[in-house]
């Protein structure tokens, strides 16, 4: 039994070059985004995969309107299909090599 950890406090999930929204509130999804290409950017990653799920495409929209106008994008496209296909989003970051 783990008596000593605190219930109350964060959990720290390591980053990776991907990142699934599912289990985050569409309220905070654009300063997630946000956020996640600022940490790509600093670690110095050339592509990232954002999962936002297909449903009706409302993420989707939300996602791809941040990358639109973030300077520290080079381009975006639907992943492949044996990555998500259209319920992802690959990104390639400004400076990546072609």
């Amino acid at each position: 039994m783990h008596d000593d950890l605190d219930p109350g406090a964060p959990i720290e999930l390591p980053l990776t070059d991907v990142l699934d929204l599912h289990s985050f509130p569409p309220s905070e999804v654009a300063d997630l985004v946000r956020s996640y290409l600022e940490v790509a950017q600093e670690k110095g990653w050339t592509h990232v995969r954002i999962i936002h799920g297909k449903g009706r495409g409302v993420q989707r929209q939300t996602v791809r309107k941040i990358l639109e106008r973030d300077s520290r994008v080079a381009s975006f496209a639907d992943a492949t299909g044996d990555a998500g296909g259209w319920g992802a989003t690959l990104v390639t970051m400004a400076g990546a090599p072609d």
